[in-house]
Formats: structure tokens, C-alpha cells, sequence
């Protein structure tokens, strides 16, 4: 059995949690009744928590908060509001993998971030996130750890400025990096999507461990396919995510993130016969303004993977 597990539970109620992550509201990384947390402003009552079943020891500096059981390490941070957002992310990310190295977890597998105002411009007249992407990629080519193989990741908005990112580390290397072969790897995408490309794979398998798949939306190759077709797009995200994982009855903690509001219903009865665990909705902006839906999962060890593998 996996023992790094997600769940939508109160924190009190799980043994040995490794780190928290709220999403109703803005607050600084913390560590809160002995355990690392952060809150995300995405107006929901959903709490959701990572545990291993192990007995974490915490910590925080410089503005970064962490938990550590001796295999895995949770670690979150935040960068302000700014008018140009690359510097910050730079630096907000080093610090987080300056903590991971000196911690020992330096095999970076999984990391989510949430970007407020994602699609709007930036002082410059660059989109959000385009800006958030190239601060990231900065951080990535500065990092003291070894990213030669990128992790899984989410990058969706946030309903305030600035922005709330977590990750999960290894002391131990040998995760794998996962593609989908209906879409181009995000590192390659071509220059129209920004001045540098997204810096994820589209899934992280775990050695004897669960298999985490990326934020997945409704994109072929490199564009953006059924703009404006709500059920469409639904449809081409949850076809995708069967590449990686043919088994979608077998996720765990699915978070599914809708533009609209009003959207939430249709997409909810779309993922009703797909998805037998508990499915978190949140209403919030994505990476690209023509993208009405994406969706995250995480399936268990013994799940197959129809995808192209890089061994970290």
C-alpha cells in the first residue's frame, strides 16, 4: 500500500500529517498545531492534507515552511503581488529548494502553484503566468537540486494577488518522469506561449509508490483544442488523463478546476461516472484564458502507465 496519501479531511482527524494545504483564504506558509500549512485563496471549506503515516519533524526560515518523515518532505511558500513576477518566483523557489537541500530531499517530484490574476498582464504587458514561467525556469536552471527531470505540476489561478506554491520532495532518487504522447511536452512548447515554456512533466511515478498526475487540460499537441465547448474540452481532458493512467476509477484526491461558476454542475455530472473516490471542485482562472476546465489526480502504484518515461 502507498504510504504518501492525499485526503479532504480535517487535519486533526489523520496521524502523522506532513503538510496542510487550505483553500479558503490567504495566509502566510506557517506551521500550525505542528504541522506545515498554507492557504489558498480559492474560497472553499476544503482542507486537504499529505501524510505518511510517519511521525514528520517541521521547521520554517526565510519564509518557506516544511515537514519531513525521513523519506519524503513537504515544502510551501508564497511570493507577493508584484507588477513583474519572474524575480520573485525566483527567488521564493530557490529559497524552497535551499531548504530541501539542506534537509536532504533534493528529488523534487510534485509541485502546485496558484497564480492570482494568471491571465492578466503584467507591467511589462506579459500574461501572469507567462511571467510566473519564466521565473520558474530561472529557478529551476539555478536550483542546487538536481531537476534534470521536471516534476509533475499544477498551475492554476488564484482569487487574490500574488502567489501560494507547495511541492513534495524524496531523499531517494529513482522517481520517473511520465509524457503524454497526445500532447507536447510543456518544456517544448513553442515560443508563442511565452518568452520560456512551462517547466513540468505530465506525470511523476513514484518507485513503489503512487503515480501523480499533472494539472491536464484540453490540449492536443501544443494548442488549445474546443474553445468555448465546455463538454468538449471536459471530454478531451479526462482522454488524456486515460493515456497516463487507463484506469480513472482508481484516482485519488481529484481536484477539478472550472473557469465559471456557473460551469461546475455540467462538469460535475461529466466526472460523476468517471471517477469513484471524493472529487474536489474548485472555481478559479487557468494557465490559458481559453481553457474552461482542468483536472489533477493521483492513482496507486499498481496502476498502468501507456506514456513515455524519463528515470530520474
Amino acid at each position: 500500500m502507498d504510504r504518501l496519501r492525499s485526503v479532504f479531511a480535517d487535519p486533526g482527524g489523520v496521524a502523522h500529517p506532513l503538510g496542510i494545504v487550505g483553500y479558503g483564504a490567504a495566509t502566510a506558509p506557517s506551521i500550525r498545531t505542528g504541522t506545515p500549512a498554507l492557504d489558498i485563496p480559492l474560497a472553499s471549506a476544503l482542507t486537504e492534507v499529505w501524510t505518511t503515516g510517519r511521525p514528520v519533524t517541521t521547521g520554517s526560515g526565510g519564509g518557506i515552511t516544511f515537514g519531513h518523515d525521513g523519506d519524503y518532505a513537504f515544502c510551501a511558500g508564497v511570493v507577493p503581488p508584484s507588477p513583474r513576477y519572474a524575480p520573485g518566483v525566483r527567488d521564493a523557489y530557490l529559497r524552497a529548494f535551499g531548504a530541501l537541500a539542506d534537509l536532504g530531499y533534493p528529488y523534487v517530484f510534485r509541485m502546485w502553484n496558484f497564480v492570482g490574476r494568471i491571465n492578466a498582464a503584467n507591467a511589462d504587458g506579459l500574461e501572469t503566468y507567462r511571467d510566473f514561467c519564466r521565473g520558474r525556469a530561472e529557478a529551476f536552471e539555478s536550483s542546487p537540486l538536481p531537476l534534470d527531470t521536471l516534476p509533475a505540476a499544477t498551475g492554476v489561478g488564484a482569487h487574490l494577488p500574488g502567489i501560494g506554491f507547495s511541492l513534495l520532495a524524496r531523499r531517494e532518487p529513482g522517481h520517473v518522469a511520465v509524457e503524454n504522447h497526445r500532447q507536447v511536452p510543456a518544456y517544448r512548447y513553442p515560443d508563442r506561449y511565452g518568452p520560456r515554456p512551462p517547466s513540468f512533466a505530465r506525470a511523476s511515478r513514484l518507485p513503489g509508490g503512487p503515480f501523480l498526475i499533472s494539472g491536464t487540460a484540453s490540449i492536443l499537441g501544443h494548442r488549445t483544442v474546443h474553445a468555448g465547448e465546455l463538454a468538449s474540452q471536459c471530454r478531451t481532458t479526462l482522454d488524456n488523463l486515460a493515456t497516463l493512467a487507463p484506469d480513472l476509477r482508481s484516482l485519488q484526491a481529484v481536484k477539478v478546476y472550472v473557469r465559471h461558476a456557473a460551469d461546475v454542475e455540467e462538469i460535475r455530472r461529466l466526472c460523476a461516472p468517471v471517477f469513484d473516490g471524493e472529487v474536489a471542485y474548485f472555481t478559479t482562472d487557468l494557465c490559458r484564458s481559453d481553457l474552461l476546465v482542468e483536472i489533477e489526480g493521483m492513482a496507486p502504484a499498481t496502476a498502468p502507465v501507456k506514456a513515455t518515461e524519463t528515470v530520474c
